[in-house]
């Protein structure tokens, strides 16, 4: 099965302390199966033997000191070892997948985030992955120890009584039979399930984050009528799925609760007959307790295995989602980038049945020049800069930086070359500092502090409760506007890079913040290659080339002087604001 054999390649760097923890399990599950011989040893030989009160007793005491050794002494440190690197192991595989999973989530496009929800993410790194945990502890582990346990009953069960150890096992074909039957859409069901979960924490997750938005529009009942929806369809999957559990476990236990029967009927005729013993009667009824239970968690397994599966199912599906940006195989380190950048005839489209956003649009901005692009809602501005850093690539036509095609560059140092201020901004629920050091996660405190200062943080950070050690909450909560957008400025001052992107970063600010976030930029942007996405004309006049774009063209150019002489589309739109 394709995704068991990808899933084994989590697990093969740890197949030596799989095949310890068996080996400790053997051992484990051996000790339990010597009980039945001692039990047919006292009936027969002790109680039924030949000898003294006093010689019986002592042979009973002796051989009960042994097994409370076997049971009390050795047996607890074998359960505890093999309890523990079955668990360590399975720990250690699901640190390595969910890794994995996290080095993909950063690799994919922002195509992929803009219409899959965060919440249904989240569940197939925790809640899936969590789940194919059973197939480690289940399927590499437990497994061939119900196997390895039946053999060894089996085998012993032979060397007693051949005819009644066929007649044991003579129901093992049905519980064949049951897991051929029922498993297979049990797989299915538990896929659905999953699914259905995925959506109720996506729709949470979201609820969660938009909970402003409810409290202030007052739709508490209607948000609790569409939970109830989505809380209803993972409550029917849910259903679905237990009831066709619930079959199996009925048919699987039937079929455990018969054999006692069959063999206490069968070695009960032959003890009447003076065929068989009753020492070997009363051990056999004892392994046959041994034997079904390792069976019944065998069929057991079968239903966690299927329901791993199923989760592994979704794992290598959100594995499988494939990259849109990927770099070349000798793309380039991006170094010593001077911020010559020319759009080529460029175009592009979000979907392939979507109409193009961007339609042949050529644009050369010099190093250390200041752009700044303007329009309607709409026009295509913020896509425009989003394709600079390979958020997305470019449908047709190229972007060149340096005079060398920005998909010659590696994606990940292409974009440590760019700074971006963008108009919602996004912080951790880390510290302002922590919040400050993604611009350089190397960087001094003295560093940061200069950084904050730059950007005109430093201030009123001081007043914080705890400084530059505030938790700013989640999405930072804590912060106004204002303040957020200071320090995701501080950060691009201490990322210093040569280009710097600038999207709407002040349109949402009171006057006094916007004073102070206006001239952090300007000094960010000195010596650097800026491009400035504005929807207020004043304050972009300073800008050395103002770019007017409409439906994804380039339809004026040139200072604000000379679009202001010509009193075409930019002058409309510049004295429309103004009487606004």
């Amino acid at each position: 099965m394709g995704v068991i054999k990808r899933y084994m390649k989590f697990v093969r760097p740890y197949r030596l302390q799989i095949i310890g923890t068996i080996m400790i399990g053997v051992i484990k599950f051996s000790i339990p199966l010597l009980l039945p011989l001692v039990i047919k040893y006292v009936v027969d030989d002790v109680i039924g033997g030949t000898g003294s009160d006093a010689e019986k007793t002592n042979t009973l005491l002796t051989l009960m000191g042994g097994m409370f050794v076997l049971f009390v002494i050795l047996r607890p440190p074998v359960e505890y070892y093999r309890q523990y690197f079955a668990q360590w192991t399975a720990s250690k595989i699901l640190y390595d997948i969910r890794d994995q999973l996290f080095t993909h989530l950063q690799k994919l496009s922002l195509r992929y985030y803009a219409n899959t929800r965060a919440g249904e993410i989240i569940s197939r790194v925790i809640n899936d992955v969590e789940q194919t945990k059973n197939f480690v502890i289940t399927g590499l582990m437990n497994v061939w120890l119900d196997v390895a346990t039946i053999i060894i009953a089996v085998a012993i069960m032979l060397t007693m009584d051949v005819k009644l150890t066929l007649v044991s096992i003579i129901l093992f074909p049905f519980y064949g039979l049951s897991v051929k039957y029922f498993y297979g859409r049990l797989r299915h069901l538990t896929r659905v399930r999953s699914q259905a979960l995925a959506e109720v924490q996506g729709h949470l997750h979201e609820r969660v984050q938009g909970m402003p938005v409810i409290r202030s529009f007052a739709t508490e009942d209607f948000e609790q009528d569409q939970f109830a929806k989505e809380n209803s369809n993972f409550l029917d999957k849910a259903l679905d799925h237990t009831s066709w559990n619930a079959k199996t476990f009925a048919v699987v236990n039937t079929l455990t609760d018969i054999a006692p029967l069959i063999v206490i009927s069968f070695a009960g005729y032959q003890v009447i007959h003076g065929q068989l013993t009753i020492g070997t009667m009363v051990a056999f009824i004892a392994y046959v307790e041994q034997l079904y239970n390792p069976l019944r968690r065998l069929i057991n397994s079968s239903t966690t295995l299927t329901q791993a599966i199923a989760s592994m199912d979704r794992v290598f599906e959100f594995i499988d989602v494939p990259y849109e940006v990927v770099d070349k195989p000798n793309a380039k380190l991006a170094k010593d980038i001077k911020g010559e950048v020319e759009f080529q005839n460029i175009s592009f489209r979000y979907q392939e049945d979507e109409a193009l956003i961007i339609e042949g649009l050529s644009l050369k901005v010099t190093r250390g020049e200041t752009v700044a692009l303007v329009g309607m809602s709409g026009g295509g501005k913020s896509t425009l800069v989003s394709l600079l850093p390979r958020f997305y690539d470019v449908t047709d036509g190229r972007i060149l930086l340096d005079h060398l095609d920005i998909r010659d560059y590696q994606a990940q140092s292409l974009r440590e070359k760019i700074g971006m201020v963008l108009q919602d901004t996004f912080l951790f629920s880390n510290t302002v500092k922590e919040n400050i050091l993604i611009g350089k996660p190397d960087a001094t405190e003295e560093e940061v502090i200069a950084a904050a200062k730059a950007a005109n943080a430093h201030d009123f950070i001081m007043k914080l409760p705890k400084g530059y050690d505030t938790k700013v909450g989640e999405r930072g909560v804590k912060l106004s506007g204002g303040q957020k957008q200071r320090v995701s400025i501080a950060r691009v001052f201490l990322k210093n890079p040569p280009i710097l992107v600038l999207d709407e970063a002040t349109s949402a600010l009171d006057l006094e913040s916007e004073h102070l976030i206006q001239e952090a930029l300007e000094n960010l942007a000195k010596e650097r290659t800026t491009f400035i996405v504005a929807h207020r004309l004043s304050t972009i006049t300073h800008a050395n080339k103002i770019v007017l774009i409409e439906d994804g063209k380039v339809v004026e150019q040139g200072t604000h002087q000379e679009l202001m002489t010509r009193q075409e589309n930019y002058y409309k739109l510049f004295q429309i604001q103004q009487i606004e």
